[in-house]
């Protein structure tokens, strides 16, 4: 059995999402989705750079300062990287 390509995997669990709506109409999906996938993106990117935000920054093609915000906004950032030097 191939593995789900990420496209794949987005469209069945909004399937699911729709469907335990049961008619009720959705509000904020885009915003919902971005949320939900930005973190484990950016949980991987990171764990994969080795925690080097410049380097996860290049290779996502952010800003790095907008990287930071993004880890921060998701809780990602050490108590340490918070505290400014």
């Amino acid at each position: 059995m191939m593995p789900l390509s990420i496209d794949e995997c987005v469209r069945i669990n909004l399937q699911q999402y729709f469907a335990d709506l049961d008619g009720q109409d959705p509000t904020n999906v885009y915003a919902m989705v971005i949320h939900l996938v930005e973190r484990p993106v950016l949980e991987e990117v990171m764990q994969r750079a080795q925690h080097n935000q410049s380097r996860a920054a290049q290779w996502l093609g952010l800003n790095r300062n907008t990287l930071r915000k993004k880890l921060q906004a998701h809780g990602l950032l050490d108590a340490d990287a918070q505290t400014p030097s």
